[in-house]
């Protein structure tokens, strides 16, 4: 139990059974009337975004999040198999948990992942992975001086955003965040 003058940007609550990350939160002491906090919560599930406005002093339930390093080893069904770097313990996690990450992750990834009461939330991955080009139209003389974009595929089957000069078979480095091309892997 923590209260609301405890909050902090990246806390999780537990509000009501859902878990919420503190995105944001303001104390405010109007001249007439008591204090309170107005904060911005992010859902740890759906990742919705609400405002809530509480009293100063209340008490809030603070959710504790453990967060392990962990390595992606291969897809079971309708689930991806992860292995704890520390304990070596497997852990199945499902595609819905697992979330947009798929779209980044290759065997023996690195990965963070998010656990409540040895429940899994989500997965991070870190902010860039380096992908193979596995296909890609070929850039025409003349082009490379446009600064356009072409689509690529990744070894992952995703299609990206990538300039003109990018070949297949090229190591390039996407954010897993956006989806955006950042430059050529250095190999």
């Amino acid at each position: 139990m923590a209260t609301t003058n405890d909050l902090k940007n990246g806390m999780t609550l537990d509000i009501e059974g859902q878990l919420w990350n503190v995105v944001e939160f303001q104390h405010v002491k109007p001249g007439k009337g008591p204090a309170f906090v107005r904060t911005k919560l992010k859902s740890v599930l759906t990742g919705k975004v609400i405002d809530r406005t509480f009293n100063a002093g209340v008490k809030v339930d603070v959710a504790i999040l453990e967060k392990r390093d962990m390595t992606y080893l291969y897809r079971d069904g309708e689930d991806f198999v992860f292995m704890d770097d520390k304990t070596f313990d497997q852990m199945n996690i499902s595609e819905a948990v697992v979330g947009e990450a798929i779209n980044y992750m290759l065997e023996n990834c690195k990965a963070n992942v998010a656990i409540h009461e040895s429940n899994p939330l989500y997965v991070e991955l870190p902010a860039s992975v380096e992908m193979i080009v596995t296909y890609t139209e070929p850039g025409l003389q003349g082009d490379r001086s446009s600064g356009g974009t072409k689509p690529a595929t990744i070894e992952t089957g995703i299609t990206i955003q990538v300039p003109l000069f990018i070949k297949q078979d090229e190591k390039i480095l996407v954010d897993t965040r956006t989806g955006d091309y950042l430059g050529r892997a250095n190999s």
